[in-house]
């Protein structure tokens, strides 16, 4: 039998306890555990859901990896590379990737009868993933992405069309700056998307590669490169060494220089901004799990103060310090497990409200999303919960040997 931890859940089941003054330090120390975990469980899931939420529709507009010319990736020189069948079916045939894309870019004018706007054409292939597109998607439908034939097809972004004053199924100009002449084409407006994301929502338009090849008077193999999705963006500075050492510096046929740049590098400023969420986020933590500790050290100091007849008893029947030291530690966990449990409820209820609810709105323009994003890891919240019941337990190691100053003689007497 566990004497320690029968003594404690007696006292922590004693009904006449709660009329002492121990009984609000008790529901102090329960509150602080119980507003600490909630606000750690809501600040983890709302920040693991921004970050990647953020991250994933980066990524969806330049995929994990991007090859293509030197020049063109360092200096954004319009240069084309040669991505052919063989070149696709060796990048796709690299450990670890799970999808290869060409993509060709041209800049161009946008013109309606009453403004213009300059913008990127990005032209895709028929292997283009459409899943993050689709998704953003609010009107229209997708352009017929080909290498084969011209579809005229145009999808832009919302903003585009609000500056432009267009809407599905309008046709509109392009004008293209060549060497010496001015392209032009006429496109039909297929859909409309919006992510949120101004640099590219301003910018960025999406048509077939045939299209913007022949804009580029490129050869049919040519493209501006090709976007390389992993199976673990996790492992994507590994897949970087790889792709380097197997593609980079090496030439075509039409004597460009491959090479490869991951999507950090290729937008710094924003996964630098996401990176500093996890300091924030850190200390979150640290300050809760400070004020969970300092609620509980000082209801069990107001604990032991009360209980000190009862200590001076247990002593005087031959109990030792260290059996009178754990019955309180029990006793501090059963206060801990129920402000635990209350602040998983807490916390994980909130987090389920605004993920299923959207209940509280951003500033897309400010932060790149119109509502509080959230992502329920369980084995977040599972570590947070192990983590703050054993740091809990932890800081009141050393309060409970003020047990060993309190002498028999004197603690019988006390009142």
């Amino acid at each position: 039998m566990n004497l320690p931890l029968f003594i404690a859940r007696r006292i922590y089941r004693d009904e006449d306890d709660r009329k002492k003054v121990s009984r609000p330090a008790i529901r102090i120390a329960t509150a602080g555990v119980a507003i600490g975990l909630a606000v750690m469980i809501i600040s983890v899931c709302v920040v693991l859901g921004f970050k990647h939420t953020i991250r994933d529709k980066v990524i969806g507009f330049g995929s994990h990896i991007t090859v293509a010319d030197y020049m063109a990736l360092q200096y954004e020189a319009p240069n084309p590379v040669c991505m052919d069948d063989s070149t696709l079916q060796m990048l796709r045939g690299l450990p670890g990737v799970k999808h290869v894309q060409r993509f060709a870019l041209k800049q161009g004018i946008l013109k309606t009868d009453e403004d213009f706007l300059g913008v990127t054409f990005k032209g895709m292939g028929q292997e283009y993933d459409t899943t993050f597109i689709a998704n953003s998607l609010i009107e229209g439908c997708l352009p017929a992405f080909s290498d084969e034939k011209n579809s005229n097809q145009l999808l832009i972004s919302k903003s585009m069309a609000d500056k432009l004053q267009l809407k599905t199924g309008d046709r509109i100009f392009a004008y293209f700056m060549g060497d010496d002449n001015v392209r032009t084409r006429r496109l039909t407006v297929c859909g409309i998307y919006r992510t949120d994301l101004k640099h590219f929502d301003e910018a960025l338009c999406f048509t077939d590669l045939r299209t913007v090849v022949k804009l580029n008077g490129w050869q049919a193999d040519q493209a501006s490169g090709a976007e390389i999705t992993l199976l673990d963006f996790n492992k994507i500075d590994e897949a970087d060494m790889l792709m380097s050492s197997v593609i980079d510096r090496t030439e075509d046929k039409y004597g460009s220089i491959y090479s490869s740049l991951t999507i950090q590098h290729s937008y710094p400023s924003i996964f630098g901004w996401l990176e500093l969420l996890d300091l924030d986020v850190w200390i979150i933590l640290a300050l809760m799990v400070i004020v969970a500790g300092f609620t509980m050290i000082s209801g069990l100091l107001i604990i032991i103060i009360e209980r000190t007849s009862m200590i001076g008893t247990l002593k005087a029947l031959g109990a030792k310090n260290k059996t009178i030291r754990h019955t309180f530690l029990w006793f501090a966990v059963f206060i801990i497990a129920k402000g635990m449990a209350i602040g998983n409820v807490l916390g994980i209820g909130l987090c389920l409200i605004q993920r299923f609810t959207g209940l509280v709105k951003l500033d897309p323009e400010t932060y790149y999303v119109d509502v509080v994003p959230v992502e329920m890891n369980i084995p977040a919240i599972v570590l947070i919960n192990i983590a703050t019941l054993l740091i809990s337990v932890a800081v009141l190691i050393a309060p409970s040997y003020l047990i060993s100053h309190i002498q028999p003689a004197k603690s019988i007497k006390y009142e």
